[in-house]
């Protein structure tokens, strides 16, 4: 008998150590001194001159190497051709040096914090107050990468990464936002509706990065804003499929409803890395159900879900693999039309889909696969569902997956002996599919039972059954010969 369980609140993961603490420093109009005749030292000055800094560059060798910034600046770039005393760095925010020794660098570091300015030396972490990282520049918008001065050129891949996944002309949006955020906030909107803005402003910009941002556009959103304003608050429950484990298997769409949630309601297979991807300020409550064990009924979920909603909160109710595929959304769904609360489905990679994927898996084939079939291995009532179409399992065209059998599979490969299907046919069972605890084990029907006892009691369990099944337990059959064969 299933016992029952209160829903309970969660918080997040606390923020794990950090080597530096990434910070956006301002500086225009400040002084800031660099010393050094280097490529690296006329690279950095480019960049403290975009910056709008007060420049002052101390070159004895090579001067003219700082000649085009001077030039391009505007005035806010001074080279002087001579040494660095300390007397220099009287009155500076930040003091940069790309120096030949550890010596000096120990003295340009000293001065500098005795002048109460910031410290970098150029490739000695050691010296350093602050690092330059990798930059991904639309200003206003920036991301900055740091590997705290252990391998800049890894951080510059990443870098390069992330140049390919921002459009140039997300700039142009990040300056419309700058521009647009006073009339936000003059309209005095709760953070709630300011917040819901900022999520539509996204939207619309990932959807088109290549164009600039238009008034229409601008008093289009501020005109949403103003009705959201005029009416009461609107709640609204989001049916979110979190995928099998693997947080990369998350949809874009998944990733901001959760970015877009004031609270979560999840469930127990839910993968702390899907949560991780949240909002950290949303609340977080666990609704889980736990098979033959303490769980929260499906009433108090419902309940819970359509009274956060109607106090205009946006509710994602996060569920592993898809959540209209065993995942009693008909029942959520119709919580929700019964109240009247506003909700959405947002689908996400099934079990059978990550397990498959994990395993090089194709679930159909033209020659021996042609229908996919997907079974529940247990009722409401926690035992075999005596609905099942027994005939339709013991097709051999057929690939059957079967969710959540862990308890009833011996009595399902029972049954479906008996209505025809080979004993022979191949199956295998997935545990934590996608997750990095993952175990399969691959047999007959007929003798897979017996193995899936042998499986972590804790984790999540699928069952395939068919002839797609069959490469899958012939790698595995060759990987145990080469490990056994002699040397």
């Amino acid at each position: 008998m299933t016992t029952s369980a209160a829903p309970r609140g969660t918080e997040p993961a606390r923020i794990g150590a950090i080597a530096t603490l990434p910070l956006f420093h301002k500086l225009r109009g400040r002084r800031v001194v660099l010393a050094g005749d280097s490529e690296g030292a006329s690279w950095k000055a480019e960049l403290l001159a975009a910056a709008g800094a007060d420049l002052h560059v101390f070159a004895p060798a090579s001067p003219g190497r700082f000649h085009h910034v001077a030039a391009s600046d505007g005035g806010g770039v001074h080279v002087h051709e001579r040494a660095w005393t300390p007397g220099d760095l009287d009155g500076a925010a930040l003091a940069v040096a790309d120096v030949e020794s550890d010596e000096e660098a120990a003295a340009f570091a000293a001065a500098a914090r005795a002048a109460g300015a910031v410290a970098n030396v150029v490739d000695r972490p050691a010296f350093c107050d602050a690092q330059f990282g990798a930059l991904v520049n639309r200003s206003p918008l920036l991301v900055a990468i740091s590997t705290d001065g252990a391998a800049p050129v890894f951080g510059q891949a990443v870098r390069a990464r992330i140049e390919a996944l921002l459009p140039r002309g997300l700039q142009a949006w990040a300056q419309a936002a700058r521009d647009w955020r006073p009339l936000v906030q003059a309209r005095g909107a709760a953070f709630s509706l300011r917040r819901a803005f900022w999520q539509r402003f996204t939207d619309l910009a990932f959807s088109a990065p290549e164009r600039a941002p238009a008034e229409a556009d601008r008093d289009a959103l501020l005109a949403g804003l103003d009705r959201q304003q005029a009416a009461p608050p609107e709640g609204r429950v989001l049916l979110v499929g979190a995928g099998p484990g693997d947080p990369d298997l998350l949809t874009l769409k998944a990733l901001r409803a959760l970015q877009s949630a004031d609270v979560i309601l999840y469930d127990n297979l839910v993968t702390e890395g899907v949560l991780e991807l949240a909002r950290r300020e949303a609340r977080r409550v666990a609704v889980g159900k736990v098979g033959h064990g303490p769980s929260v009924s499906q009433a108090d979920i419902n309940e819970l879900m359509v009274s956060l909603a109607r106090e205009g909160r946006t509710v994602v109710r996060l569920k592993s693999g898809d959540p209209a595929i065993f995942g009693r959304a008909n029942e959520e769904m119709a919580a929700c039309r019964a109240a009247g609360v506003p909700f959405a489905i947002v689908p996400g990679i099934t079990a059978a889909q990550g397990a498959a994927s994990a395993l090089g898996l194709s679930l159909t084939d033209r020659d021996f696969a042609q229908r996919l079939q997907f079974v529940t291995g247990h009722s409401r009532k926690g035992e075999l569902p005596e609905s099942i179409n027994w005939s339709a399992i013991a097709d051999p065209a057929a690939t059957t997956i079967i969710y959540m059998p862990r308890h009833t599979l011996r009595r399902f490969a029972a049954r479906a002996l008996e209505s025809g299907l080979a004993g022979t046919t191949p199956a295998l069972a997935i545990a934590a599919a996608t997750r990095p605890d993952e175990v399969h084990v691959a047999a007959a029907i007929a003798d897979l039972p017996d193995r899936v006892e042998d499986l972590p009691a804790a984790l999540p369990v699928l069952v395939v059954i068919g002839e797609a099944v069959r490469g899958v337990r012939e790698a595995a059959a060759t990987r145990a010969a080469e490990v056994d064969a002699p040397a």
